[in-house]
């Protein structure tokens, strides 16, 4: 493991696995890859439960992991490959929360559903024991079941960011925010920076595409 992305959802996490697959430090675990392993899913389910996984078996394959649910384990994955560099992706609070609400809590919360979200679910083999998981860990784990709240969602938010800096040791560890691009990024990992521009995959309508284009997949 060569990088530890320890930013939550809707931070730039699926822009972050694009860049880093780009660099050659994929592959990238992302949330989405958690449909992937269903035979992972229990050693998941361990850690949210509090109890000791070899996190070499949770991610072997991969080079890299960005998202949920690494994120929310970020404390036993910086221990577990110590000599990883760690990447904090963050953003406005404000922006952050409405993101959420719109995409990841719709489709795996307590959100209000529609017909899309509700064919994804019947069509999608696994889809039902993943966003279970993913109410386990992040809605009813990260926010205590809570993200409905958004002054205390967004101090979640907030503490679990300043948890990081204030753990991390500085040498280890970048912040990255929207927009600065593949100089910071490779100027941490001692990489050249390509020429293309950096990849921008977070905004909401690209999220509901992946969704419908799932769903279409499923029901070839």
């Amino acid at each position: 493991m060569k990088v530890i992305g320890v930013g939550v959802g809707r931070t730039g996490t699926l822009s972050l696995k694009a860049a880093l697959e780009r660099l050659g430090l994929g592959p990238c675990f992302h949330g989405r890859h958690v449909l992937d392993h269903p035979d992972r899913l229990p050693l998941w389910e361990a850690a949210a439960a509090g109890r000791t996984v070899d996190w070499k078996a949770v991610l072997a394959g991969y080079r890299s992991t960005v998202d949920w649910p690494g994120a929310a384990f970020w404390r036993e994955l910086a221990a577990a490959f110590p000599d990883a560099r760690l990447i904090l992706t963050v953003r406005d609070a404000d922006g952050w929360y409405a993101s959420v609400q719109r995409t990841i809590y719709r489709m795996f919360g307590d959100g209000p559903t529609d017909e899309r979200i509700a064919e994804a679910r019947r069509v999608v083999p696994g889809l039902d024991i993943f966003t279970a998981f993913h109410r386990r860990m992040i809605w009813d784990g990260f926010f205590a079941g809570r993200f409905a709240d958004r002054e205390y969602a967004i101090r979640a938010y907030e503490e679990h960011n300043a948890s990081v800096r204030r753990e991390i040791p500085p040498d280890r560890l970048l912040v990255v925010e929207p927009g600065v691009g593949w100089q910071p990024l490779c100027a941490f990992l001692g990489l050249p920076p390509p020429t293309e521009p950096y990849p921008h995959l977070n905004d909401p309508d690209r999220f509901w595409a992946r969704v419908d284009a799932r769903v279409s997949e499923s029901r070839r």
